[in-house]
């Protein structure tokens, strides 16, 4: 599967921003799908992950109650919608996708396909 991510861009503290996925296959019921981020001379870090049928979620204890991922499975799209937006949510926005199983879901290692990233800029 290939993966494109979109929406990124800058905003200031407290705003909200919504980037994109867009798979090049259907993702339901075939892959968990995860977003990560990475800020500059930082580890990549994860952010979110939503399982095969959509039914559970997980959340990094850095975004949790800010931000939200869901998918349209119709445009086999998967989104996250990030509020009340902080400067150290300043990164590089990757989504991703794995095969492996749910406990994996916060392992970077354990997804296999990549898009190319979105650069999220919150100004302080």
């Amino acid at each position: 599967v290939q993966l494109q991510a979109s929406g990124g861009g800058l905003v200031q503290t407290g705003g909200s921003l919504k980037v994109s996925c867009a798979a090049s296959e259907r993702t339901y019921n075939r892959y968990i799908m995860g977003w990560f981020r990475q800020a500059p001379g930082r580890e990549r870090e994860f952010v979110a992950a939503m399982s095969r049928n959509g039914g559970s979620t997980t959340y990094g204890d850095s975004v949790k109650g800010r931000f939200t991922i869901s998918r349209d499975n119709g445009k086999n799209t998967v989104y996250l919608q990030m509020n009340s937006l902080k400067p150290e949510d300043t990164a590089v926005y990757y989504c991703a996708a794995n095969t492996a199983v749910w406990s994996t879901r916060d392992q970077d290692g354990q997804y296999t396909y990549w898009g190319q990233g979105t650069l999220v800029t919150v100004s302080s």
